[in-house]
């Protein structure tokens, strides 16, 4: 466990940007590669800068890194004319999938962070440095982070983002010439091919990790366990470069049901919401059976209709979307003190894929005078049976021994947190790790269960590297 902090005691500033126009929303900010961000639509926070870090290894974790957050606060000089959750001091966060884990979880506060809420826009800054902050330095701060030409009345930057898309429609919907395609009636147009990417097998080859899905799926016929969820991983190499701020602006434009994250490298775009808390009220969204848009190629009748009838009329695909949802309403329910889960699921639809898909909403209980934190609520939470299978030791135990590979923060929470308890974290998938200014290492995985087919799990793998391969210019 390790922490880098200034001296003296925190202090933050958050003003109103009323009068001001940002095109885009949120994602009009996205414009430096080592921006914090967590955005969906129009919304989120982007975060420049920092001036604090925690890490950490092993299974204390998130324990460990909620108490440093919470003594980092306890005393910290708030002043804050916006009062949401997001304003006033935070923290951006990624943690590991696995207690043994080598790879350090963190969080890291800003210097500058900007937030989008309810069509309402907002600044913080914060510093352990003495004398005054004002809202003229905060946007003086701002200025100097983006290297915009003015935030006086309207907001641009060199690198404005455009709404492109680096696959041309690959729901096979609304198509235009030249492979543009509209969506929320923006022309979205692909980006172009990365010259000379290259794409190379990850821990295993794909024989070798479709014989630890056959291995999984005895395992679990045996009544060891009853779900097992099997990562993979594959390593791009691009020549002229990775921008980050460029695959995440590309993910936020054409993922906006999703989670658009970037922290410390980790980049992606996750349709999983682990917990998501505002004030007393926590909520979570599941997902536990995929299937590609592809297939629905040729198909008679409308697209949801084949999804509906393929999705939520198999019933391998309910059985593990059921132990999904009985895994996060049995590890959340000590917590709250009433409930709210769908009886059924609903289709999400996402550009790659449908999910099956259930929204669980709590009301948590107070214990010892307090709410739950979102640190102490994830510590309870990961790994859920939608990352990990169930039982959860069980599973872990034999993803350590089938995958041959270290997730790092792949399917691990990530997101942000603030000083009065809010905060929303997702669970890191359709993402990848930034390894070095050319290379990228993106991870996929899938939920097995009794029934489940090495060829047609690697498949949906692909599926899901989808949209991460398209940020990049990788066709496959």
């Amino acid at each position: 466990m390790t922490s880098t902090l200034g001296t003296g005691l925190l202090k933050s500033l958050t003003v109103p940007l009323d009068g001001k126009e940002f095109p885009g929303g949120l994602p009009a900010f996205l414009v430096r590669d080592d921006v914090l961000c967590w955005t969906r639509r129009e919304a989120g926070l982007a975060g420049f800068g920092e001036i604090a870090r925690f890490t950490a290894t092993g299974p204390e974790r998130f324990l460990e890194a909620d108490i440093w957050w919470r003594h980092l606060v306890l005393e910290a000089s708030v002043t804050d004319a916006v009062e949401l959750p997001g304003t006033g001091p935070v923290a951006f966060g990624s943690f590991a999938f696995s207690k043994t884990s080598a790879h350090e979880s963190r969080l890291i506060v800003p210097e500058i962070v900007v937030g989008v809420r309810d069509n309402r826009a907002w600044l913080t800054q914060l510093t352990f440095a003495d004398g005054p902050l004002t809202e003229a330095g905060a946007l003086a701060a701002l200025q100097r982070w983006l290297g915009s030409d003015s935030i006086d009345g309207s907001f641009s930057a060199g690198a404005a983002p455009e709404r492109t898309t680096a696959a041309a429609d690959p729901a096979g919907d609304g198509t235009e010439a030249g492979g543009a395609s509209r969506e929320g009636g923006a022309v979205v147009r692909p980006l172009p091919l990365a010259a000379g990417a290259t794409l190379h097998t990850g821990s295993l080859s794909e024989e070798a990790w479709m014989d630890a899905v056959a291995a999984g799926v005895e395992e679990i016929r045996t009544g060891a366990l009853e779900k097992l969820v099997l990562a993979r991983d594959v390593v791009a190499t691009i020549p002229s470069g990775v921008r980050a701020s460029q695959v995440l602006r590309e993910l936020a434009a054409r993922y906006r049901e999703c989670w658009t994250y970037g922290v410390d490298g980790l980049v992606g775009a996750t349709p999983e919401m682990l917990i998501q808390v505002e004030g007393r009220t926590a909520q979570a969204r599941v997902l536990a059976g995929t299937l590609d848009r592809r297939d629905a190629h040729g198909e008679d009748g409308l697209p949801m209709d084949y999804a509906t009838r393929v999705l939520a009329g198999s019933e391998k695909q309910r059985h593990e979307h059921e132990i999904a949802i009985q895994s996060l309403t049995s590890q959340l329910a000590p917590f709250s003190e009433a409930m709210n889960a769908h009886d059924e699921p609903f289709i999400l639809e996402l550009p790659n894929v449908w999910h099956l898909a259930s929204d669980v909403k709590a009301e948590l209980a107070e214990v010892e005078g307090h709410v739950p934190t979102c640190l102490a609520l994830i510590n309870a939470l990961h790994p859920t049976a939608a990352v990990c299978g169930t039982p959860t030791q069980v599973a872990g135990a034999l993803i350590r021994k089938l995958e041959h590979l270290d997730r790092g923060p792949y399917a691990g929470p990530v997101g942000w947190l603030d000083a009065a308890g809010n905060g929303e974290w997702g669970i890191a998938l359709r993402g990848a790790v930034i390894e070095s200014p050319d290379t990228v290492r993106l991870y996929a995985g899938c939920g097995i269960v009794d029934g489940s087919q090495p060829e047609a799990e690697l498949a949906e793998t692909w599926a899901k590297f989808r949209p991460m391969l398209e940020s990049l210019g990788i066709r496959h």
